[in-house]
């Protein structure tokens, strides 16, 4: 299955671990380079992205049990150093606004600061700078990078250690990880995927700066080390040699929902915990996380009442057409639930007023200009920052109304229809679980 998918998906390679039953799955398909033709294989290690939110948010909860962090406390009584543009947020982010996304400040800051131990600092030096707020602390979601940094940095200090090694200290090693980088030059160990980008699958740069690590620019593991990560959740905290890795109940208190999401589609989540993505796909919760590097992709997925984990891995193409083809067909056998299908432009388009959403939305790797065009709307997106270092080209994307503020794509993108909705009467273009504020 996963040959056929990367086959009409274009993707380079993949790599598929599930863990149901007591046992584990795993499957590769491709190669990890299209530049040498080294062959993809199950322990072949993968860039997981922002999968990594998820370790980082473990870190932060171990010290919550501890009592060195209450969640509700302000970062800066951790981090002094710690600030944004705006002096109220500078004071009063709390640090569970940070695992929720709900901070406010600017979240796609992916300023090289080196490739030195200090990097995570630069990047917190950076932010009193460039952390301009898109929001008030605590009034709506927006994805953040930059707070998931922040919260590194903060599991850094009261660890007196790096970000890195106390990840290698407190749950690799715990875990019986072996085949995970956390730093690029440790893929050299390792059978590393590099990624690959339209419109030919070349080879992509390899590496997003270490600045954004704690947030998921570099750490690579494979599929089955995140299964094992999934299993020690579902052991309420306890590896699979009977290491206590979380406090009982961490888990369970992970899962708790703290934020509401714009309602994009039925197959995206509708809430966030503590780190963790909170789905409901027929009937039945769902957990996890996805990531995303420079041409590579991952989907990680938990279903605790089916004691179900599956972590998938591509290195281009059309990654994530290949993602839904092996999720739904394995959510299916092992766990019995329909997965819900993406959203699509409908026959009919909604009628609607484009009056509201008219104008430029700015972010710090995009401007999306938004028209008036017939039957729906242009969005024309203007990569920024580190998106036009990479080569992005603008691009108008034709999108229809599909209802509640809701616009889709008619054309898909590397075998996606784009969602694009726009909440607070169009004071925001919410899109990738972003908030890109109003800017004309």
């Amino acid at each position: 299955m996963l040959d056929d998918a990367a086959k009409r998906h274009h993707v380079p390679g993949a790599a598929v671990a599930v863990g149901a039953g007591g046992e584990l799955f795993e499957a590769a398909t491709g190669v990890i380079n299209r530049d040498t033709g080294v062959e993809a294989t199950p322990d072949s290690v993968f860039q997981i992205g922002s999968v990594t939110k998820i370790w980082t948010s473990s870190l932060v909860m171990q010290l919550v049990d501890e009592g060195l962090v209450d969640l509700d406390a302000p970062v800066r009584t951790y981090l002094p150093e710690f600030r944004v543009v705006d002096p109220v947020a500078t004071e009063t982010v709390t640090v569970r606004q940070l695992l929720t996304h709900t901070g406010g400040f600017q979240g796609d800051l992916f300023e090289d600061t080196g490739r030195g131990d200090d990097a995570v600092a630069k990047l917190l030096t950076f932010l009193g700078t460039a952390g301009t707020q898109v929001h008030p602390p605590g009034a709506i979601h927006s994805y953040s990078n930059a707070g998931f940094v922040v919260l590194g940095a903060l599991v850094a200090r009261l660890r007196g250690d790096t970000w890195e090694s106390v990840m290698r200290q407190r749950l690799v090693e715990p875990l019986g990880v072996t085949h995970m980088a956390l730093h690029l030059d440790e893929g050299l160990f390792y059978r590393a995927a590099v990624g690959h980008l339209p419109p030919e699958n070349s080879v992509a740069r390899i590496g997003l700066p270490r600045s954004n690590a704690p947030a998921g620019s570099v750490p690579a593991a494979a599929p089955r080390e995140l299964i094992k990560l999934g299993r020690m959740f579902l052991a309420d905290g306890v590896a699979a040699d009977g290491t206590r890795v979380l406090p009982a109940g961490t888990f369970a208190a992970m899962l708790e929902p703290q934020v509401t999401l714009p309602r994009l589609s039925e197959r995206g989540p509708l809430r966030w915990g503590l780190g963790f993505e909170l789905f409901e796909w027929d009937g039945v919760p769902v957990v996890g996380h996805d990531g995303g590097t420079i041409g590579q992709t991952t989907c990680w997925r938990i279903v605790p009442s089916r004691d179900v984990v599956i972590a998938i891995n591509a290195n281009g193409g059309d990654a994530t057409p290949l993602i839904d083809d092996v999720l739904t067909a394995v959510l299916a056998e092992t766990a019995g639930i329909r997965v819900p299908a993406r959203l699509r432009p409908p026959a009919e388009p909604v009628p609607f007023d484009p009056a509201p959403y008219v104008g430029s939305y700015e972010g710090p790797v995009a401007r999306y200009d938004v028209a008036a065009a017939d039957g729906g709307l242009d969005i024309t997106t203007i990569p920024k920052g580190l998106a036009a270092e990479l080569g992005e080209k603008p691009r108008t994307a034709r999108s229809v109304a599909v209802g509640g503020d809701r616009f889709v794509a008619v054309e898909p993108e590397e075998g996606v229809h784009s969602v694009a909705m726009f909440i607070e009467g169009g004071r925001y273009l919410y899109g990738g679980v972003r908030a890109i504020a109003r800017v004309a």
